[in-house]
């Protein structure tokens, strides 16, 4: 079994080398599918909402891979590959300040207005409402996984390394967006 395992690994290695793009675009699809599950079954769905888990792989593969696939390429063009303190912190700054906030947003949107297909007066309400939670959140937890991921994580694996710990991540913002609690299983 083991063997099978590790030649699957390095098939995944050769994919992320000749086609990076996609393989990223991929993983964070599959990485928010498992997410979305785990989600679903934490707050007491009893049936698998086929559609939403359709659509959040849709987000992962559309935009949480790509997005961020060019957003550390951009961040290693900018800072020039660097890895010094000096450089990460500003890496890890400039990312908390633009795209932090932008992706937190982004997904409240898009889990409202075509997850849930919620009113635009209701999806602007309950972002007035829980997005500065949501990003407080995300400021006390994600500065450090950055500072992990610009000092010690390859290049070719930071998209990697944040979706997977975006699969818990994930989880949060799926229980902070939906509109509607669950009853209690009894």
């Amino acid at each position: 079994m083991g063997s099978i395992a590790k030649k699957g690994f390095q098939q995944y290695l050769i994919q992320l080398q000749r086609h990076p793009l996609r393989t990223k675009a991929l993983t964070a699809g599959v990485l928010s599918a498992i997410s979305d599950i785990a989600s679903q079954k934490l707050t007491g769905i009893q049936k698998l909402q086929l559609r939403r888990l359709a659509l959040k792989v849709l987000f992962g593969v559309a935009y949480l891979g790509p997005f961020g696939h060019f957003l550390h390429l951009i961040l290693d063009k900018i800072f020039k590959g660097k890895k010094d303190n000096k450089t990460v912190a500003k890496k890890v700054v400039m990312e908390q300040l633009t795209s932090s906030p932008w992706n937190n947003l982004f997904f409240m949107l898009y889990y409202g207005l075509v997850v849930e297909g919620r009113p635009w007066m209701q999806v602007k309400s309950k972002i007035r409402k829980d997005f500065p939670t949501v990003q407080y959140t995300a400021w006390t937890f994600w500065p450090v996984l950055g500072w992990i991921n610009h000092q010690y994580v390859p290049l070719q694996f930071r998209v990697i390394f944040q979706s997977l710990v975006g699969f818990c991540w994930g989880i949060f913002l799926n229980l902070q967006a939906r509109s509607v609690k669950l009853p209690k299983a009894k």
